[in-house]
């Protein structure tokens, strides 16, 4: 499936955008709202089948090539504990780079970009080592709670 929308990885500190803000992407997965940040993000694409790893994980769906690289692809909603997602043709892969390493997300859809400034991130209760391990804060947008 062609790629949907490369994500172009730009300077935050550029001159219209303050020093105190970020850019957040921000998915669905299920009925639950999450938001990463956009410098994570290389691109966008639509589900393609992967190919599966014999004794990965649950969350693991397989592997797909993009562009000669092998990815792993990541049930996000299994790896958090939510029901796991049955991928299909409306559901979307962020691709997210880590250092020098890249993953794939599988999302049930991207909504939006938000700028948010650094007083609007308010800090996530630890209930255990999981939920800090995942969650970085919680930024209420348009009356309703988005977890970084």
């Amino acid at each position: 499936m062609p790629e949907l929308n490369p994500i172009e990885q730009h300077d935050h500190a550029s001159a219209d955008m303050p020093l105190d803000h970020r850019e957040l992407v921000t998915f669905r997965i299920g009925e639950q709202d999450f938001s990463m940040d956009i410098m994570l993000v290389r691109e966008i694409r639509g589900w393609s089948e992967a190919t599966v790893l014999p004794y990965a994980p649950r969350y693991v769906l397989g592997v797909i090539n993009l562009r000669g690289a092998v990815v792993p692809i990541i049930d996000l909603a299994a790896r958090l504990g939510l029901p796991p997602t049955e991928p299909g043709p409306r559901h979307v892969i962020i691709i997210v780079v880590d250092g020098t390493r890249l993953t794939g997300f599988l999302v049930s859809a991207v909504s939006d970009i938000l700028s948010v400034g650094a007083g609007e991130v308010q800090s996530v209760p630890t209930l255990n080592d999981m939920n800090a391990s995942f969650l970085s804060g919680v930024i209420t947008s348009k009356s309703r709670l988005l977890r970084i």
